[in-house]
């Protein structure tokens, strides 16, 4: 699927990212601590009432030149430790405010390098959180690894744990490309990690890449691809690099060290897309692939993905996202939280036994309606606006009048090809999946007069 020279040059504009909604840059220093406890009381009484758990491990060894995540650059095990106790103590905080009668659907561990902890720190913070909880009967327990940490003594331990989901953040098989972006290859063949996971009954293999980065192009990503579909993962990512030089001043080097176009970044994407699908893969919201009979694609099909700040997921693994550690963004059915960003400040407050919430969010009525229907369009290229209202308790004219739902606006992404309009419903084009967060970002009153500054959407 070749898309036009025009169209890039027409949409390759700054926009949200959509992984929620109002986008993390619009939370306010103004959301209290006290109003994180009364929001965190009021989930007991919002749906979904499934718990999702968020652990953040800031940690990493070195900082690759590409991460926009909140890391923390070192190898003291005694930082380590104090960081795991006061999360600990922050579980147990939470604990106490939510109903004994809801249970865990999801548990994903992110980062910063989740695995550069010991196995034993990871062990004392899941035994804290199978004490406090109660799980559904098959979660999905999921965390984030680097290869070059990751050996058969710690994946062993993560399963005893009932993890069953391993993302392995390969980024790219081309040493070349990894030593310019300062990240370590895997210490053992990805082959052999692969073996040692699928070793255990119920575990899945999740391999993720980036595209965009320096000495990348489409020759050289195609191999890498054509390396993982032989690697056979049950899930894969191809996540579009954001180059955000003015959050991460480290990004500032990769411009020197030059980044491809994005005419040639859209062919590394087209590239992995028709592999992966020519391969059996089936292509999954913005950026992910997983196997036909794998939950994502039979809940796509049915056009209930979903997704959070964890990535997509099921209605059935979804619930409200509790998230521990500096820098974990909560997502609740009314608002957002996020803690403190800095380690230090967030293991003082949490130890003087106070929330550490450094801003966040709460949504009005009117909000929720576009959240959900930027959702759905992100997430299922799709929206029926008499299903969405009797979802949301609403009419039809409501939702649009929420929305900015501009017939003659959408008449231009309709006759590029980018998208189908009926009466009740909006359906996206599989090419317009390349522009979908334009597409979102045209139904977003917030994107009138924006004046916040996004990642380009190629």
């Amino acid at each position: 699927m070749k898309v036009s020279q025009k169209l890039i040059e027409k949409y390759n504009t700054p926009v949200p990212r959509y992984t929620s909604y109002p986008p993390a840059n619009f939370f306010s220093p103004e959301f209290t601590p006290e109003e994180y406890v009364k929001v965190l009381e009021q989930s007991n009484s919002e749906n979904p009432q499934n718990i999702s758990i968020y652990i953040h491990i800031p940690f990493c060894p070195k900082i690759c030149y590409f991460c926009g995540c909140n890391t923390h650059l070192t190898r003291d095990k005694n930082k380590m430790e104090v960081y795991v106790d006061a999360l600990k103590k922050e579980i147990r905080m939470v604990k106490k405010l939510l109903s004994d009668d809801r249970k865990v659907s999801q548990v994903h561990w992110g980062g910063g390098t989740p695995n550069s902890l010991s196995i034993e720190l990871v062990e004392d913070i899941m035994n804290v959180i199978h004490e406090l909880f109660e799980f559904i009967p098959k979660p999905e327990i999921a965390m984030e690894c680097h290869p070059a940490m990751l050996d058969k003594d710690y994946i062993d331990r993560l399963v005893a744990l009932k993890f069953n989901r391993f993302s392995l953040g390969i980024q790219d098989f081309n040493k070349e490309v990894l030593d310019n972006v300062n990240r370590d290859p895997s210490i053992l063949p990805e082959e052999d990690l692969v073996a040692m996971i699928r070793s255990h009954e119920g575990t899945s293999v999740n391999f993720d890449f980036i595209y965009g980065l320096p000495f990348q192009d489409e020759a050289s990503f195609a191999k890498t691809i054509e390396r993982a579909i032989s690697l056979s993962p049950d899930r894969l990512v191809t996540f579009s690099y954001a180059h955000v030089p003015w959050v991460k001043k480290a990004q500032k080097i990769l411009d020197a060290r030059g980044l491809p176009t994005a005419t040639k970044k859209l062919a590394m994407f087209e590239v992995g897309y028709r592999l992966l699908t020519e391969n059996g893969y089936d292509a999954i919201g913005l950026d992910h692939f997983a196997r036909p009979d794998d939950e994502l694609s039979i809940a796509f099909k049915n056009k209930t993905l979903h997704r959070n700040f964890q990535g997509y997921c099921t209605r059935e693994t979804t619930g409200q996202v509790y998230a521990f550690g500096a820098t974990g963004i909560s997502q609740l059915e009314n608002a957002y939280a996020q803690n403190a960003k800095d380690t230090n400040t967030y293991v003082d407050q949490i130890n003087a036994g106070k929330f550490t919430i450094e801003k966040g969010y709460q949504l009005n009525e009117t909000e929720k309606i576009i959240r959900h229907v930027i959702n759905e369009v992100m997430c299922n290229y799709y929206i029926s606006w008499e299903e969405a209202a009797q979802m949301l308790k609403t009419s039809p004219e409501v939702i649009k009048q929420s929305i900015i739902y501009d017939e003659s606006f959408l008449a231009g992404f309709v006759e590029e090809g980018l998208l189908s309009l009926s009466k009740d419903e909006l359906h996206v084009s599989k090419q317009g999946r390349f522009f979908v967060r334009n597409i979102a970002a045209s139904l977003d009153p917030n994107m009138r007069n924006a004046t916040l500054k996004f990642s380009k959407a190629l």
